[in-house]
């Protein structure tokens, strides 16, 4: 089973850039969309060409503003939105899908903003986020992607030093909120499978950033221990354009 997600920063602008030619190419079993900036009747248009999908959204209350959507070739046994945290459900940003042996949660994780100024809600939302996947995951094996708007460790960012507790996605609040939900019981695919690799899945429009490779890796593929035998591949996809964000791709074997 193949698992994509994508920050495409705007379903409406990335459908003009070569976006259904690049999934049909990649070709997942499953697509989660994060910051889809649009309300659920035009993401469904924006995507009709995908027929062979299922559209799954979750829109925010506030128009073109974060969302979040999932694609699926196979049926999942129910999808819900949110986590039932009335301060945390205005914005579009969880999604969850179950299927026979895991649930699916796709999420965009909300950015502690220019000068910080969202960091102490950023706290709040980590802390709830974690408590509602371990709900889940004690009834089966959660996969957790999206982005995460956090760089985890020095490697996860090109310019580490000067961006430690000045900017946003790599405080050490954020860092702690990782760190707390790794240890919760979950494994983050892609550093499991590649410890040493220094690439990245954002890169900021400014600056020329993303031809000189200055990114950071925010998007990622989580799940619970218990489901790290059967991931084939966990990998970053730079070759795709369209977004500040790159797709990112998660194989899972058959039980």
């Amino acid at each position: 089973m193949k698992i994509v997600s994508w920050n495409v920063n705007g379903i409406r602008a990335i459908i003009k850039k070569d976006f259904i030619t690049s999934v049909k190419e990649i070709n997942p079993d499953i697509l989660c969309l994060q910051e889809t900036k649009a309300q659920d009747a035009e993401v469904e248009k924006a995507v009709s060409e995908l027929s062979e999908y299922q559209l799954f959204t979750n829109s925010a209350v506030k128009k073109g503003y974060s969302s979040t959507a999932i694609l699926s070739k196979i049926e999942p046994i129910a999808v819900t939105n949110d986590m039932s945290v009335e301060e945390h459900d205005q914005e579009g940003r969880v999604q969850c899908a179950e299927y026979v042996d895991f649930f699916l949660v796709n999420v965009y994780v909300p950015n502690s903003g220019q000068g910080l100024k969202r960091l102490d809600y950023r706290q709040k939302w980590d802390k709830d986020f974690r408590k509602y996947l371990n709900k889940l995951k004690k009834k089966k094996p959660v996969v957790v992607c999206g982005d995460f708007n956090v760089a985890h460790q020095a490697i996860d960012l090109k310019n580490d030093k000067s961006n430690y507790n000045k900017t946003s996605g790599y405080t050490q609040v954020e860092i702690d909120g990782m760190t707390r939900l790794l240890n919760s019981g979950f494994i983050d695919t892609y550093r499991n499978l590649h410890p040493d690799k220094e690439v990245y899945s954002y890169w900021s429009y400014r600056f020329n950033a993303r031809a000189r490779n200055t990114g950071w890796r925010i998007d990622y593929f989580l799940v619970s221990k218990n489901l790290m035998n059967r991931v084939e591949k966990s990998e970053i996809l730079p070759d795709y354009f369209g977004s500040d964000h790159c797709p990112v791709l998660l194989e899972l074997s058959a039980d």
